[in-house]
């Protein structure tokens, strides 16, 4: 009789890199032949995975195929499910592309059945039902149904086969047992199968029961599980079920909102597309807004981790946002690798220098990092602000807002909108609907939260716009390029500002990232929109000379941004500002100020408001005072003085610095990437040459299998690292076998014919010939590589 490995291993070669894309975990490592393929397609984990995968109505199909009397018939599938034809024929073809049924007539997968303990709602069969009843309570309940004592039937299984004669016409029973119990059965029919009773076990017969449920369990129409449980046998539900194994079962998902007709669909449509181009170009500036404010003052790590609530009341502030929106802005940040904390003990959170490569890139392009960070990580910013289950505060960037189906929920709820006609707002009752139906085993209240939090979250990314999914946010779900759907709906960056007498200058547009990074650091942003606005004050252009700029620096960069002539109120306020800044210089003693004018001493001594800086004079030009360096600058400066710090030697100390910079850790100590529910294609093309190679190997001898693949004769190639690498890369482009020297861990060199799939993190991922295997090599111990043909030389 065929098994099913036998079955597995009858697969083409098509019908496996289907199973195997579905299943990915089943590569995880590769088995070594079809028959492992196959027992590990039936351990729990495996099963419950890929039940998890499956839609309404195919998961009702295959707890169909494990209710119905085997064979299960075509007819008797349709009736069961009141489905037509061709909707059953594409759920079985699902489930056999998922490895979860299979033959023919159809049956379920090894394992599937015990996952499903209680398929389509239903009770145990009776002779589970009764399998803890006493052969004296048996011999009663029999002899009852029967009328007289059962003959030839001594052992309880010889009187359980007994009682599932005697209960294959239920209907009988049920009218004798009297509506009211018919009533408390038709409550158990459509499940829950079991109910609540005190002292379930009584013993009682048809004679002596008094109440509905004692009639029904004298009839053996309920079974009494415990003490305190009933349970209803699958076989006496069925029959109440009229054949039907479920009450309300649709073969489609539930439609989604309509859209409007003609050309009100396409101007919705394009609204929404614009409207999420804003929002993604909002995304961008608030990221760099961000993190260019923790750059120059970084908020401190929590001792248990994440941001405190203070500092993201502070960042919501700065970015003009909600609490949960700011949050939404550091979670992404820190998902798409552009910021971390510094440090294991005292740590700071600041922008990696990954942040600087980020400014590099046109806005289209920090967007789509910004998207599929936000995609990937199993981060919820939702969460920052609420409650654990131990009644603790849960911080944003902290470990707490983890949870692993972030990323599957978001992809999920995305795909749904992605379906949705053009012009066609979805709503969350509308995609939690359609996910009960495409996803019912993932439910719950936490998936129903993620929904919410993902459209928010979705709309303030800029991925959708009124409800609708945007094109390129339609590309970055798919792990497409969305550069180019995004950049034609984006305003060109302008490297021109229009500066006014009134000593504010507006930008018409998005600014350069240069011309950006230095406004912001000259002047105060005094209003945000479709344009601009910033202020220059006194203390802005103080703030650029501290950072290291020079009066002229400041000129010529404005003159040359300007689309007029520099005003001169500007001009005047750019040079008063340095003239007075750096006049006094302020060193350690604990601290002391020094200047070449004594009068400028003689003022600040006779000003009151100075009495608090603790200050006495050293010398004519020397006052000394027992604060640190970092607060007599600021008091100093309140006073109306433009200070600076002096080194020890007498240079000047840059005292804002333009930017800091921690450097990440491993990504795993951050943010957990999930993969998706797909496999890589060339890795699954991999993955089944390995197993057709570890089917041939056991038939033939693994010694045998392995001299057909056998390396080329001589000295394995060697080649210098960088050339390796690119090599390698080349032969995963191209498709190609290569030749390569490779040391163990004990340094024995030994040569491999590998087809590379994947060059990442410092290993290369391919298909072994020499082990009939797929691999990995460590790249450094790799020691040299050379191509070969679709053939590799030396095989026999």
């Amino acid at each position: 009789m065929e098994s099913y490995a036998d079955w597995l291993r009858a697969r083409g070669d098509e019908e496996l890199r289907a199973l195997l894309s579905a299943r990915p975990e089943l590569i995880t490592p590769v088995p070594a032949d079809v028959a492992a393929l196959a027992a590990r397609a039936a351990t729990p984990a495996a099963i419950s995975r890929a039940l998890d995968r499956l839609d309404r109505f195919t998961l009702a199909t295959l707890e169909a195929l494990l209710v119905l009397p085997r064979p299960v018939r075509a007819k008797a599938l349709r009736t069961a499910l009141g489905a037509k034809p061709a909707e059953v024929d594409a759920a079985l073809d699902t489930l056999r592309a998922y490895g979860l049924a299979w033959g023919k007539p159809p049956q379920a997968a090894p394992g599937v059945r015990q996952s499903l303990p209680q398929p389509a709602g239903l009770g145990p069969p009776i002779a589970e039902a009764f399998a803890g009843y006493s052969r004296d309570r048996l011999t009663v309940l029999v002899t009852d149904l029967a009328g007289a004592e059962p003959r030839g039937f001594t052992d309880p299984a010889g009187l359980i086969t007994r009682l599932g004669e005697l209960l294959a016409d239920p209907e009988p029973l049920i009218a004798d047992a009297g509506p009211e119990a018919r009533a408390a059965l038709e409550a158990l029919t459509w499940g829950p199968s079991a109910g609540r009773v005190a002292d379930a076990r009584r013993p009682v017969s048809v004679a002596t029961a008094a109440t509905p449920v004692e009639r029904l369990l004298a009839r053996g129409l309920l079974a009494a599980e415990d003490d305190r449980t009933v349970t209803l046998p699958r076989e006496i539900a069925l029959h109440l079920r009229g054949g039907r194994l479920f009450r309300d079962l649709p073969a489609a998902p539930p439609p989604l909102a309509a859209a409007p007709a003609g050309e009100a669909a396409a101007r919705r449509a394009d609204l929404a597309v614009r409207a999420a181009a804003g929002e993604a170009f909002s995304a961008v500036r608030r990221t760099e807004e961000l993190l260019e404010r923790w750059g120059l003052d970084p908020p401190p790590v929590l001792r248990s981790g994440g941001l405190a609530v203070r500092d993201l009341r502070a960042a919501a502030t700065l970015l003009d946002v909600e609490e949960w929106h700011a949050a939404l802005v550091a979670e992404t940040a820190l998902a798409a690798g552009l910021l971390t904390r510094s440090g294991e003990l005292d740590g700071e959170w600041l922008p990696t220098p990954a942040y600087d490569l980020w400014l590099m890139r046109d806005i289209a392009g920090r967007w789509s990092e910004l998207a599929r960070g936000w995609l990937k990580s199993d981060r919820v910013a939702g969460l920052s602000g609420e409650r654990d289950d131990r009644d603790r505060l849960i911080n944003a960037l902290s470990e707490s807002v983890v949870r692993g189906s972030a990323s599957a929920v978001r992809h999920a709820v995305l795909r749904v909108l992605g379906d949705a006609p053009p012009g066609a707002a979805v709503g969350a009752d509308a995609v939690r609907a359609r996910l009960d139906w495409l996803q019912p085993r993932r439910g719950g209240a936490l998936r129903d939260r993620l929904v919410e939090w993902t459209l928010r979250e979705a709309a303030a990314l800029g991925l959708t716009g009124f409800g609708e999914l945007a094109p390129f946010g339609r590309a970055a779900l798919d792990g497409d390029d969305p550069e180019a759907d995004l950049d034609k709906h984006l305003p060109e960056p302008v490297d021109r500002i229009l500066i006014q007498a009134d000593l504010t200058a507006i930008a018409p547009g998005p600014l350069v990232t240069r011309l950006g990074r230095e406004l912001a650091l000259a002047a105060d942003v005094e209003s945000t929109g479709g344009a601009t606005v910033y202020r220059f004050t006194p203390t802005s252009l103080r703030r650029a000379l501290d950072a290291g700029r020079t009066a002229a620096e400041l000129t010529e960069l404005l003159t040359r941004h300007s689309a007029t002539p520099l005003p001169q109120p500007l001009a005047y306020l750019i040079e008063d500002v340095a003239r007075r800044h750096g006049h006094l210089r302020v060193g350690t003693m604990t601290s002391y100020v020094r200047t070449d004018s004594p009068g400028t001493l003689d003022e600040i001594l006779a000003d009151r408001r100075a009495d608090t800086l603790r200050l006495h004079r050293l010398a004519p030009t020397v006052l000394a005072s027992g604060l640190s360096r970092t607060e007599l600058l600021e008091g100093l400066r309140a006073l109306g003085h433009a200070p600076v710090a002096e080194a020890p030697g007498g240079g000047v100390i840059v005292t804002r610095p333009d930017a800091q910079r921690a450097e990440p850790p491993p990504a795993t100590e951050i943010v957990r990437l999930r993969h998706g529910d797909t496999a890589d294609a060339a890795m699954v093309t991999a993955a089944v040459r390995a197993l057709r190679a570890g089917d041939e190997a056991a038939r033939l001898g693994a010694e045998q299998a392995r001299l057909r693949a056998d390396a080329p004769p001589g000295e394995p190639p060697r080649s210098p690292s960088v050339a390796t690498i690119e090599l390698l890369r080349g032969a995963v482009d191209r498709g190609t076998r290569v030749w390569i020297g490779y040391l163990d861990q004990q340094g024995q060199s030994s040569s491999r014919i590998v087809e590379p799939v994947r060059v990442e993190g410092g290993f290369l991922t391919g298909y072994d010939a020499t082990r009939a295997a797929v691999q990995r090599f460590a790249l450094h111990r790799i020691t040299g590589v050379a191509e070969l043909g679709d053939e590799p030389s030396g095989t026999t």
